[in-house]
């Protein structure tokens, strides 16, 4: 594919992805490594959730990125990015049922994380990779 070839989906998930992850690289750094405002207003957050996403963060710029360059390798990314966060959110669930305190948006936050980098991972795994498992 070259770059007259991008869809409008194209662009929608790759400037989704990267936005997204520069905005969880931002509030996430803010509540870890500053002692003021962000830290107070995030309340009983749950440090291995925060770094994940931190981290993450910087991966779903990556993601973009190999997206908005049509790389296939952007779909196996992505559906790494939705798996792992679908288990620390699994995680996240176990540690609330256990009686550890969390943030009601911490919830809110991980179920849109999830559904969004599930709907990325399915998007980019049919432009892709389905056509080439069919031809197999």
């Amino acid at each position: 594919m070259t770059i007259h070839n991008r869809t409008i989906s194209i662009w929608v998930f790759s400037l989704l992805a990267g936005i997204f992850g520069l905005l969880t690289i931002k509030s996430g750094g803010a509540v870890l490594f500053i002692d003021g405002e962000a830290r107070q207003a995030a309340g009983h957050y749950v440090p291995f959730v925060l770094w994940f996403n931190f981290c993450a963060g910087f991966v779903y710029i990556v993601a973009g990125i190999a997206l908005w360059l049509m790389h296939s390798w952007s779909a196996w990314l992505s559906l790494l990015l939705a798996i792992s966060t679908l288990l620390i959110f699994a995680a996240f669930g176990l540690h609330i049922l256990n009686g550890g305190d969390y943030e009601t948006r911490t919830v809110m936050a991980m179920t849109l994380r999830s559904g969004i980098w599930t709907m990325i991972a399915f998007f980019t795994w049919n432009l892709f990779l389905r056509n080439k498992k069919l031809a197999h």
